[in-house]
């Protein structure tokens, strides 16, 4: 085998002058990991009290190593909750969960309408949650056990041992989560129906995988979010790319597109600059909120229009691309407190960095550029990939096993026989929606779509400059939440 060597990222949107294999990996809170370092940010001051508890490193075999134990992250807020009322659990994505309490203020509003429980457990392998400590990523012998089949068993043994010694084991369990949180939410449903009569999956794109949905829906999407906004705007990001190839060539390139840039040091390669943009415009448009937010960035209501309004305003002599700099710029500094920007030494401030591991192994979403995107066109190459992933890590991705383990094929015919009480959430203008389900399976299935919607903005705190259309949203959330619970309770 091919010595482990680095790493590449995912997802295959390429030009010919950059090379194809240092692209930004865009999911769920990703940043361009492989060329970030992990930094200490200040923890936002949450009203939840930390636990931790002792999981099983192993669920699925029963060697000696298997029960070994690591210490498990979760937060708990019992403000509103009595003996019997009903337990929220919040599936945790990869990263610090504290993040994801932060960001999921949805539940803290709800909580006292149904005197809820709220619990929200660190997905492992991410913050604290280390099974190895410091040696978890290691290698292949100690990520082995990062996955979510390992990750959704270690939710259903700590909500069992947390009932049991509640002595509650009557409450009804209800999981919440957004994107890969909200995929996880969805398949604890259903593989453990037992444990949760119902889930709220915002944003969960779980048909991004195999050949489910067209490659290049993710790409194609963002674009239709800059487009809708400004014509001019898309085709100045469209073209600033072949501006930036173009540099490429040049003897004094770095050192011009550092000055452009505006970079803290000069620039050891045009893919960093590149890399820069590309996850500015694909977060932006993920993150269109229509409120003001910190969730990935400090960034004001409807960015995207913001973005555009930016280049707009720039005259038409201008570089594309020093166009779409500026409106770049505001991703990164829009609280102006950058004074140059440190585009090769950006920093991973909530522990994402397990991700690479993930798309390695399963989480395989392969996605290309078409004609219409404000991206430059491509493909996927499965075998590209492959090898890269072989070189990092000795091990070979399954592109598979998801389909295989939770199913997506004729999802509608299978789901509407199988599944019950499970509501996916999306917002159109987040481009995982287009991996997402959209339309209802049955009368507990549920898709609740916006045409404004961003990523999981339903699970943002409401704040009093929520237009309608989310209240509303909201709104349908809480009614189905408590149809199933009066349905619990009549049963029980």
């Amino acid at each position: 085998m091919a010595p482990c060597l680095s790493f590449f990222f995912l997802f295959l949107c390429s030009f010919s002058a950059i090379p194809a294999n240092s692209l930004p990996t865009f999911f769920p809170g990703a940043t361009y990991q492989s060329l970030i370092k992990q930094a200490k940010i200040s923890k936002p001051k949450l009203p939840f009290k930390t636990h931790y508890f002792p999981q099983t490193l192993d669920h699925f075999t029963f060697q000696p190593k298997s029960s070994k134990l690591f210490y498990q992250k979760y937060l708990i807020n019992s403000d509103y909750w009595r003996k019997g009322a009903p337990i929220f659990v919040y599936t945790g994505n990869e990263g610090n969960i504290e993040w994801f309490a932060a960001n999921t203020g949805f539940m803290l509003d709800i909580a006292p309408k149904f005197k809820a429980l709220l619990v929200f457990i660190e997905h492992r392998f991410y913050g604290k949650s280390m099974p190895f400590g410091k040696d978890s990523y290691q290698s292949a012998k100690t990520l082995g056990y990062l996955n979510s089949q390992q990750a959704l068993a270690d939710f259903a043994v700590l909500i069992t041992s947390l009932k049991q010694n509640l002595s509650s084991e009557a409450s009804p369990v209800v999981v919440f989560g957004g994107s890969y949180g909200g995929m996880l939410a969805a398949w604890f449903r259903l593989k453990y129906p037992h444990i949760a009569i119902g889930a709220l999956a915002s944003s969960a794109p779980i048909l991004q995988f195999d050949k489910l949905i067209p490659w290049s829906s993710f790409y194609d999407a963002v674009s239709q979010d800059f487009k809708d906004v400004s014509l001019n705007c898309y085709q100045v990001i469209k073209g600033s790319w072949a501006e930036l190839e173009a540099m490429s060539t040049q003897k004094q390139a770095l050192a011009e597109l550092s000055k452009t840039f505006r970079t803290c040091k000069s620039l050891h390669s045009t893919a960093s600059a590149r890399d820069w943009l590309w996850t500015a415009f694909v977060y932006t448009a993920m993150v269109n909120y229509p409120t003001k937010a910190d969730f990935m960035k400090p960034l004001p209501a409807y960015p995207v229009q913001k973005m555009c309004k930016i280049i707009d305003k720039i005259p038409s002599r201008a570089t594309k691309l020093s166009r779409a700099f500026a409106a770049a710029s505001l991703y990164y500094n829009y609280s102006r407190s950058e004074n140059c920007f440190k585009i090769e030494h950006e920093v991973d401030g909530h522990g994402l960095h397990g991700w690479d591991w993930q798309t390695c192994t399963e989480m395989v979403m392969p996605m290309t550029c078409s004609k219409e995107s404000m991206f430059p066109p491509s493909g996927f190459d499965y075998e590209e990939f492959a090898e890269q992933c072989r070189m990092k890590y000795c091990v070979s991705p399954r592109p598979h096993w998801i389909t295989t383990e939770f199913g997506g094929e004729r999802i509608q015919k299978v789901l509407k026989r199988f599944g019950s009480n499970i509501i996916f959430s999306n917002g159109m203008q987040d481009p995982w929606s287009r991996g997402g389900v959209l339309k209802n399976i049955s009368s507990s299935i549920i898709a609740l779509v916006t045409e404004k919607g961003a990523h999981h903005v339903d699970f943002r705190s409401a704040t009093k400059k929520d237009p309608k259309w989310l209240i509303q949203l909201r709104k349908q959330e809480v009614e189905i939440i408590q149809k199933w619970l009066n349905e619990y309770y009549a049963d029980l």
